[in-house]
């Protein structure tokens, strides 16, 4: 199983009990933890996060970069990166927190993913936590940018579909799933009656973002 996750990281960790550390949490009584090590990860992401942002985004002042790192350093934004990493599959608690659906609670797989990221840095240095974080931003954030952060894309896109349609967008729920504490909301968008996209979020207002954001960049791509 760490096999599959190390090759997922493209990082073979040297310290194999290191690695089980980074996925421990303390419910599991362990006798060591990864609280330490998300203590560690935390300020390296926060370093690794500002270094990716200063070298690319080299127009953007201090103000917009510190945005944009908030908006990447939270738990929300790890949440969404362990997700891709499937750390719910890795992480180790205990029976009680995992019959209260643990493995998918976001402060628990946030936190697992500043450990790894800081347990990575423990062993290796600070340039594969970067090459990693750049590749996660790659899939995660396609078109890294203020405006993918920040825009309003279901205002956006009413006002682009009024000006060339007339109608405005239609937001259905397609599908509820999960515990209640860890909703997923599975939202689809249509136009003129044709779908334009199926998002998936932990809320409805979040999963109609998504659509709208996949809708806005479709109908900009046609003449």
């Amino acid at each position: 199983m760490l096999q599959t996750l190390q090759e997922c990281l493209g990082y073979v960790f040297k310290d194999a009990e290191l690695l089980q550390q980074a996925l421990t949490h303390r419910s599991a009584k362990a006798h060591k933890n990864n609280e330490r090590l998300e203590f560690l990860g935390d300020a390296v992401l926060d370093l690794v996060v500002a270094e990716i942002l200063f070298a690319r985004f080299e127009d953007l002042q201090e103000g917009d970069l510190s945005k944009m790192r908030a908006s990447l350093v939270n738990e929300k934004a790890f949440f969404k990166l362990a997700l891709l990493l499937n750390l719910q599959d890795h992480i180790l608690i205990s029976a009680a927190e995992a019959n209260n659906h643990g493995h998918t609670k976001p402060s628990i797989l946030a936190s697992a993913f500043e450990a790894l990221m800081g347990a990575i840095y423990l062993e290796s240095g600070l340039e594969p936590v970067k090459t990693l974080m750049q590749k996660l931003f790659r899939q995660a954030y396609p078109n890294l940018s203020l405006q993918e952060l920040f825009m309003d894309y279901k205002s956006a896109l009413q006002e682009l579909t009024q000006a060339r349609f007339k109608v405005v967008p239609t937001y259905t729920l397609k599908n509820e799933s999960g515990p209640d504490h860890a909703k997923q909301f599975e939202m689809q968008i249509f136009i003129l009656n044709k779908l334009y996209g199926t998002c998936k979020a932990s809320s409805k207002k979040q999963a109609e973002q998504l659509c709208a954001q996949v809708a806005y960049q479709q109908l900009k791509e046609m003449p």
